[in-house]
């Protein structure tokens, strides 16, 4: 099946149009995975704080999961 240039040239300005948002999504992404990160770290932060003000043994986010 033979095509045009003109379907060539749409075909390929709509492919661009798709990489480019889907790069958008991507770079949102990344910035919104970086702060759930921070927060995280945050709240482990505050909880290992927490368990150690409470006299506690090894603060929870040192500790083996059960199945261990």
């Amino acid at each position: 099946m033979n095509k045009s240039a003109i379907e060539i040239e749409e075909m390929i300005a709509h492919l661009s149009r798709v990489v480019d948002d889907l790069s958008d999504v991507v770079a949102r992404q990344e910035r919104e995975l970086a702060s759930l990160q921070r927060r995280l770290a945050l709240l482990m932060e505050r909880e290992a704080e927490r368990e150690a003000a409470e006299g506690g043994g090894i603060p929870l986010a040192d500790q083996k999961p059960p199945h261990w």
